[in-house]
């Protein structure tokens, strides 16, 4: 019976980023206070801390660094070493396990000088993590993309010599105490006077934005590639085929039904909504309007209560009151 043979990978190598919410709100934070003192749309540059776990690679915090780059000459950049290695040194003597695992930009894509400072980082680990943050509001999707540094292979197998960026499957979880964290959070930025039904209806719209964009960028990569400026990448398109293989056949007529039938639940759920809430709107406007009425009325009554003080008001004569009349007539008597 052959034995099984374990595979080795190197010491650093991963699989997988995970990133933290720590993280996100760490470069938000960063790159608000760098565009409110500079209106130059510009990137910030930081530190990604965390740990290594059988290929998985949790980045659970970082800090800023001061970073400056010319935009007309990518080759000058400055990153503060100095800076870099007092932080360290202070976040190692709070937390141990947390080590320097890469470093992190605002992007929104790689630049030319990008290759440079990730060597910088192979100082602090063997084989660091360039994560890109994309901050901007009108971001559809994971705002996260993390690559790693390798040498390029040709076609015949050798490697070159000049080293290129490999993307790396990237994704945002929370320990359990940042999850509560997190919870707190949106507690505190949740409208709620949004119903829930609103709220699955924004985040289909979302997500269906988010795959129109990959789309597109499927697309234009499928045209690059039949045009010849960009040559046959063999792994992309088996990742494409399973994809596309993983597709529903639309056409089976359950399907359609079921769909349609879906679509016209929500639809009547919508619609229902939208009366019930016009009704409880003219309800409250009835209410108010009668409301200011009897509080005119009884304005004016003070007012001439006030104009005439010496003028009583004679209730109506109750037949109790006729009765009591009635009998001390005949006492006189």
């Amino acid at each position: 019976m052959a034995a099984s043979v374990e595979v080795v990978k190197p010491r650093g190598q991963y699989d997988e980023v995970v990133v933290h919410p720590l993280v996100l709100l760490s470069v938000v934070d960063h790159f608000r206070r760098v565009e409110e003192d500079d209106s130059e749309d510009k990137r910030v540059v930081g530190v990604l801390l965390g740990e290594y776990r059988k290929g998985r690679l949790d980045v659970t915090s970082s800090f800023a660094v001061p970073f400056e780059e010319d935009e007309n000459d990518a080759s000058i950049w400055f990153l503060d070493h100095s800076y870099l290695e007092k932080m360290s040194g202070m976040f190692r003597r709070i937390n141990a396990k947390e080590k320097v695992v890469g470093w992190y930009s605002t992007g929104p894509k790689i630049r030319t000088n990008d290759v440079d400072i990730h060597e910088l980082f192979t100082d602090y680990h063997p084989n660091p993590a360039f994560v890109i943050v994309d901050v901007r509001p009108d971001n559809v999707g994971i705002p996260t993309s993390a690559y790693r540094l390798e040498n390029e292979i040709r076609d015949d197998g050798t490697q070159k010599e000049e080293k290129t960026f490999v993307h790396v499957p990237s994704s945002i979880e929370a320990f359990e105490a940042e999850e509560i964290g997190v919870e707190h959070l949106l507690r505190d930025v949740k409208d709620n006077t949004v119903s829930t039904l609103a709220t699955q209806v924004a985040e289909k719209i979302t997500s269906l934005q988010g795959l129109e964009r990959r789309l597109v960028e499927i697309k234009r990569y499928m045209d690059l590639v039949v045009d010849g400026t960009l040559p046959v990448n063999h792994e992309i398109m088996g990742l494409l085929q399973d994809s596309f293989n993983l597709l529903p056949n639309l056409n089976l007529e359950d399907y359609v039904k079921a769909f349609a039938v879906k679509t016209n639940d929500m639809m009547l759920v919508v619609y229902l909504s939208s009366l019930i809430r016009s009704v409880v709107a003219l309800h409250d406007l009835i209410n108010n309007k009668r409301a200011m009425k009897e509080a005119e009325q009884a304005a004016d009554a003070a007012a001439a209560a006030k104009a005439n003080p010496k003028k009583e008001k004679e209730g109506p004569e109750t037949g109790k009151d006729k009765e009591e009349d009635k009998e001390n007539a005949k006492a006189k008597k």
